[in-house]
C-alpha cells in the first residue's frame, strides 16, 4: 500500500512538472518578445530559465493543491466558509511560493534585467514585485482541481453505474434463465404423463431422456453462450423425446448452415422457441405436423429461423416462451440482435433470431453445398451431420 501511494504521489509531481514545463517555454518566449519591444536586452535563454523557476516551483505546490481539494471538496457542508478557507489560503500560498522560489533559484532583478545572488534579495521581495501573478496561478490552480475532481467524480459514478447495470442485468438474465428451466421441465413432464398409461415403456423411456437433457443444460448452467452445435444437440434430444410422444404427426426438418456451427449462441435460445412450435402448432392438430431448424451465416450475422406448420385457430400473443427469448437477447445484446414472430395465412409460423456472429470460422463442407436439409421422420433420431 505504501509503495501504491508513493508511486501515485511521484506520478502526481511528474505529471505536474511535465504540464508546468511545456506552459513555462511558450511564457519564457512571451517575456523576450514583451523585452524586446521595450527595448531590454536579454537573451532566450534568461528567459526561458526564468520561466521554467516559475514554472518549476508551481509545479511543486500544485499536486497538494488537488490533494487538499479532492479531499475537502465532497465534504465541505458550508459552501461560504469553504470558500473563505480557499481565499485565505492565498496568503500561505504565497509565502511557501516565495520561499522555495528563493531557496531553489537565483532571484531575478528587474532593473538589472539579470539573475543576481540570494543575499542581494529576499523571499518577500519576490512577492512583492509578483503577488498578482501568485494570487491569479493559485485561483486558477484551484479551479483546475475543482474541474478535475468534478470529472473524476462524475467518470466513477459513470462506472459504478455501469458496473451496477452490468449486475443487474446479468441477475435478470440468470432469472430468466431460471425461470425456463421449470416452464421446460414442467411442459416435458407433462407430456410425458399422457403416455404412462397408454405406453409405459416409452414414458420410461422419455424419462431417461430427460434426465440426459437437465444434465446437459446444467452443464452450462454457468455460461450465457456456448456453441452453436451445443445447442442443436440439445434441441436434436429433446425433439427425440417430442418425437416419441407425437409419433408420425410430427417431422423434423434441419437446415443447418456447417460454417455457424462455432458461433456462440445463448444457452437455451432455441429450446423456449421449438417447445413453442410443438406446443402451438403440432400438439394442436390430429394431422401430421412439421418443424424445420434453420441456421445460417450471413452478412447480417447469424441467421437462426424455427418454423412449423399450425392448423386451426392461430395462437395469439406471446407466451411465456417468445417473451422470455425478446428479454435474453436484450440483456445480452442490446440492439445488436433482432427477433420477430409472424404467422402466415397458408398456415406457417416463423420465428427468427439474427444474432451476432460471435466466434465464428467459416468450416466449408467437403461433399455437400453450405445448407444441407435433413428430415427425419418421427421415430429417427434428430442427427446434425456437418461432414
Amino acid at each position: 500500500m505504501e509503495r501504491r501511494k508513493l508511486r501515485q504521489i511521484a506520478q502526481a509531481y511528474l505529471l505536474s512538472i511535465g504540464i508546468w514545463s511545456a506552459l513555462s517555454l511558450l511564457t519564457g518566449w512571451n517575456y523576450l518578445i514583451f523585452d524586446q519591444s521595450a527595448n531590454l536586452r536579454s537573451t532566450l535563454s534568461e528567459m526561458l530559465l526564468l520561466a521554467e523557476a516559475r514554472g518549476l516551483t508551481y509545479a511543486f505546490l500544485t499536486p497538494p493543491i488537488f490533494y487538499l481539494v479532492r479531499h475537502f471538496a465532497s465534504s465541505a457542508r458550508r459552501r461560504v466558509r469553504y470558500l473563505l478557507g480557499y481565499c485565505i489560503g492565498a496568503v500561505p500560498f504565497m509565502v511557501v511560493y516565495a520561499c522555495v522560489r528563493w531557496i531553489i533559484f537565483p532571484s531575478w532583478s528587474p532593473d538589472l534585467q539579470r539573475f543576481v545572488s540570494r543575499g542581494n534579495s529576499s523571499p518577500w521581495a519576490l512577492i512583492h514585485h509578483g503577488f498578482a501573478d501568485m494570487i491569479t496561478i493559485y485561483f486558477a490552480t484551484v479551479l483546475a482541481a475543482h474541474a478535475f475532481d468534478y470529472f473524476e467524480r462524475v467518470r466513477k459514478q459513470e462506472l459504478e453505474r455501469s458496473e451496477y447495470q452490468q449486475a443487474l442485468a446479468a441477475s435478470e438474465l440468470q432469472a430468466l434463465k431460471m425461470q425456463l428451466h421449470p416452464h421446460f421441465l414442467f411442459n416435458t413432464l407433462h407430456g410425458i404423463s399422457t403416455l404412462i398409461d397408454t405406453d409405459g415403456k416409452s414414458a420410461k423411456t422419455m424419462i431417461v431422456k430427460l434426465s440426459s437433457l437437465l444434465r446437459k443444460a446444467l452443464q452450462h448452467s454457468g455460461s450465457d453462450l456456448i456453441p452453436l452445435q451445443e445447442e442443436l444437440r440439445f434441441i436434436g434430444e429433446y425433439l427425440d423425446l417430442e418425437t416419441m410422444r407425437f409419433g408420425a404427426r410430427l417431422r423434423v426438418i434441419w437446415s443447418i448452415d456447417p460454417n455457424a456451427r462455432r458461433t456462440l449462441v445463448p444457452q437455451l435460445i432455441l429450446q423456449p422457441l421449438v417447445e413453442n412450435a410443438i406446443r402451438h402448432g403440432i400438439a394442436c392438430s390430429r394431422e401430421k405436423g412439421w418443424i424445420e431448424i434453420v441456421s445460417q451465416l450471413g452478412e447480417r450475422g447469424l441467421e437462426l429461423q424455427i418454423r412449423n406448420s399450425i392448423t386451426g385457430e392461430r395462437p395469439k400473443g406471446t407466451g411465456l416462451g417468445l417473451q422470455n427469448t425478446e428479454a435474453r437477447l436484450r440483456y445480452l445484446y442490446s440492439d445488436e440482435a433482432t427477433f420477430c414472430f409472424v404467422t402466415s395465412e397458408e398456415g406457417t409460423a416463423t420465428a427468427t433470431l439474427v444474432l451476432p456472429a460471435l466466434g465464428s470460422s467459416p468450416q466449408p463442407a467437403k461433399d455437400s453445398p453450405v445448407s444441407r436439409r435433413i428430415e427425419d421422420e418421427a421415430g429417427n433420431h434428430a442427427h446434425i451431420d456437418y461432414r
